[in-house]
């Protein structure tokens, strides 16, 4: 994949998305999409997270944490496109 075809972005995601399985959601789906980054609770309640990969699928992947997983109820998504690092060899979830 070429550099001028990469996307990434940071968002958070405010809500009802910790102890719904926000997380673990995210990382499947990311990993479904060939993404690479990180997700993890922050301390404020919210979800953070940083991907990168091919711009189609960050786009899907920005449209289902728009949504979330059964049980979550997002309010507001924060969103950033940011420049890719290209270090990331996964999609992990932090603690």
């Amino acid at each position: 994949m070429s550099e001028a075809g990469l996307s990434a972005y940071h968002v958070v995601v405010h809500g009802r998305v910790q102890g719904v399985g926000f997380r673990y959601s995210a990382a499947r789906k990311a990993l479904q999409l060939g993404l690479t980054g990180w997700v993890r609770n922050c301390s404020d309640g919210t979800v953070e997270t940083h991907f990168e990969g091919d711009a189609s699928q960050a786009e899907d992947f920005l449209s289902w944490l728009r949504r979330g997983p059964t049980g979550s109820r997002v309010l507001r998504v924060d969103e950033k496109k940011t420049s890719p690092k290209g270090f990331y060899r996964s999609f992990s979830i932090e603690y």
